[in-house]
């Protein structure tokens, strides 16, 4: 069940912290690096983020979230993350999948991904996403940027 999450209440905001520390460093592995934002943030960081977020539940664990900013048509994914324990389950598909469906005013979604992420890029051609370019973050780190656009 995909739900939103409050995530100015303390409890849910301990929750999403754990699973993004925990899908982060399987990403971390596959970058080569640990030196990755979503790695450093805290409570209070996800709390002041301005993003959305939405909680895949199987009963009452939380083991998938999607969080994003929408501005006019264009709906930025900001973070996508499924415990490592339930990859392969199609949970991150099922999370694009209902926030397209749930913002009929979007147009365009984008989204990046650690260049080294191949399971991730797969996920995002998988849904309809083109690859739309490359942004070095560091020597070493770079991010494949992705965009879907929707039609009416």
């Amino acid at each position: 069940m995909i739900r939103q999450i409050d995530i100015h209440h303390p409890d849910r905001a301990k929750e999403v912290l754990h699973l993004q520390r925990l899908a982060y460093r399987i990403e971390a592995k596959w970058l080569g690096t640990d030196d990755i934002p979503p790695l450093k943030e805290s409570i209070n960081d996800l709390q002041a983020s301005g993003e959305v977020f939405y909680g895949y539940f199987d009963e009452q664990k939380l083991v998938g979230v999607m969080a994003y900013k929408a501005e006019g048509s264009v709906l930025d994914i900001h973070r996508l993350m499924v415990h490592p324990d339930y990859f392969r389950r199609g949970i991150a598909g099922e999370l694009l999948q209902f926030v397209e469906k749930s913002n009929p005013a979007v147009r365009t979604i984008i989204v990046s991904t650690g260049s080294r992420n191949e399971p991730a890029k797969q996920l995002y051609r998988r849904h309809g996403f083109i690859n739309t370019g490359e942004k070095k973050v560091k020597p070493g780190l770079s991010l494949t940027l992705f965009q879907k656009s929707l039609s009416d």
